[in-house]
């Protein structure tokens, strides 16, 4: 059977919720096994099935990752002019992700680490521990999504706040080694006032938590940028 994704043990979880209670965010570094991280990003690494998605004004367009690399010149050129000029002001977005279902089936012998991950992300003992990093806000599952940045991928400000999703708490699990900041791909929170208050530059297997309401986003993944930002993302949510 697959070895399984677990929590690293030696995490300090009342400094977690002591930082999280200053600005409702905080980063929790090596928070699976090592050998856990070390699988979850070999397998995301090496999986052929990742979708890239673009929004176009109220859509999402969607579409298997090669077919894009097979999309004509001139016409790829469009679709970046168009959604740039609509990402000047509004809330746009370039990635690619591999989503996973919230009902999971029972795990199989060679269960895949993503799945692995999302199921460890909804263990009842992984719930208590969030619940005690961010006490006042209601949840009761994880869901997740693994997502992938490269040149030209970015995710404009927004704050996740989703009528009839009950969002309550995002995370965000980093698991590209020696990620440098130059390269973009940052999470970076806004103030009242529009300006950057804080920066989350990703560190493998450091999980980002933060409330929903935070307005953020993900900065512009450079050309020059030395890998893929590959993370697992996702909200802890209500099941209402």
């Amino acid at each position: 059977m697959a070895d399984r994704i677990t929590v690293n043990d030696g995490i300090d979880w009342d400094a977690a919720s002591h930082r999280f209670a200053a600005t409702k965010r905080v980063q929790i570094p090596n928070f699976l096994s090592t050998e856990s991280a070390s699988a979850l990003h070999a397998a995301l690494i090496d999986r052929r099935d990742w979708r890239h998605v673009i929004s176009a004004g109220p859509k999402v367009f969607e579409t298997a990752c090669d077919e894009l690399d097979r999309m004509p010149r001139a016409q790829k050129t469009m679709l970046d002019q168009a959604l740039h000029s609509e990402a000047t002001r509004g809330f746009r977005f370039r990635y690619d992700l591999i989503r996973v279902p919230d009902q999971l089936q029972p795990a199989a012998e060679d269960e895949d680490p993503l799945f692995g991950f999302a199921r460890l992300m909804n263990a009842p003992a992984t719930i208590a521990r969030f619940r005690e990093v961010a006490p006042g806000l209601a949840f009761d599952f994880a869901d997740a999504q693994a997502t992938r940045y490269t040149s030209g991928d970015f995710l404009t400000r927004h704050d996740d706040d989703a009528a009839g999703k009950g969002r309550a708490l995002a995370y965000v699990l980093s698991l590209t080694p020696d990620w440098l900041p130059e390269w973009g791909g940052l999470l970076l929170f806004n103030g009242p006032d529009g300006g950057i208050v804080d920066t989350f530059v990703p560190r493998f297997n450091t999980l980002s938590l933060f409330a929903v309401g935070q307005p953020h986003s993900v900065s512009y993944v450079a050309p020059y940028a030395g890998a893929a930002r590959i993370s697992v993302t996702g909200w802890l949510r209500t099941a209402a």
